[in-house]
């Protein structure tokens, strides 16, 4: 069923483009037939120079709590592991989070609200192996000070956002750890200042189609900030080759792949929490 974008509020940010806001006024009229899937930093958590200090924004919790019960359903999706998104976001028994879903390891793991418990596979052998070549590896390779390893469990990603040059070490590094990944049966996710070694066959848009079609959604917004968020973004447009109504936000204008391709884009994470929390007022 349409819905005319011309009947947006105006107290919104305006999409840029007539499937975006085709896609924000049916969220709107009918958001129990609605998803709203989220990235985690970058997106609900500003991105910090270590990772373990991310923690969601402080206004996003009370967005989230107002959105959820309006929707078919809420679900983060991340490449970290689902516990730890948990953690940092501060999820677990929160009243009106009841029934989040977190899919981490973009959607190799799941986490449910409503059990709290994390549903996994077996981890990909070729994680364990590039975990332990990889010190030397980076020694062998040249990799200026300031770079860092990052464990995440069924990944293992490589930060040069401590370097000296920064984005030089992260161009230098690139071509090595893919050939690396492969090696050992894995790829690279390249994002913000950081290379993620990680297995194929995942990603955040075949996570974000499969769950889509779990909840028979019929609307859906994405909202990323990074390269990673691509999948995704391809997955709603998709979806709306097949007549669903979709909303793709870019948090933060730091990578131009995912703003040019956004029908809305928003300053970051803080901004990203009024959006959502306006949206509860302005629904039918």
């Amino acid at each position: 069923m349409a819905t005319q974008p011309n009947s947006l509020p105006n107290s919104l940010p305006q999409p840029a483009t007539p499937a975006g806001a085709e896609g924000l006024a049916a969220l709107l009229a009918r958001p129990a037939r609605a998803v709203v899937a989220l990235d985690f930093d970058g997106t609900l958590a500003e991105i910090v120079p270590d990772p373990e200090q991310a923690r969601a924004h402080p206004r996003v919790l009370p967005a989230l709590t107002a959105l959820a019960p309006r929707l078919a359903s809420l679900v983060v999706i991340t490449g970290r592991p689902a516990e730890v998104a948990v953690r940092y976001g501060g999820f677990a028994g929160v009243p009106g989070l009841e029934h989040l879903v977190v899919l981490g390891h973009y959607g190799a793991e799941r986490w449910d609200a409503v059990s709290g418990t994390v549903h996994a596979p077996v981890p990909h052998e070729g994680v364990a192996a590039v975990r332990a070549e990889l010190p030397g590896f980076l020694a062998g390779s040249g990799a200026p000070s300031g770079t860092w390893i990052e464990e995440k469990g069924r990944a293992v990603a490589v930060h040069t956002r401590r370097a000296a040059e920064p984005q030089a070490a992260f161009e230098a590094l690139r071509a090595p750890l893919t050939a690396l990944a492969a090696r050992h049966g894995l790829i690279v996710e390249p994002g913000r200042l950081v290379l993620e070694l990680r297995p194929p066959g995942v990603d955040k848009g075949a996570a974000l189609l499969s769950y889509v079609r779990e909840v028979d959604a019929e609307t859906v917004l994405y909202a990323g900030d990074d390269l990673g968020d691509l999948p995704a973004y391809a997955a709603v447009e998709s979806l709306r080759a097949e007549g669903h109504p979709g909303l793709l936000v870019a948090s933060g204008t730091e990578v131009p792949d995912l703003t040019t391709r956004a029908d809305l884009t928003l300053p970051g994470p803080a901004a990203l929490a009024d959006f959502l929390a306006a949206l509860v007022p302005a629904m039918r």
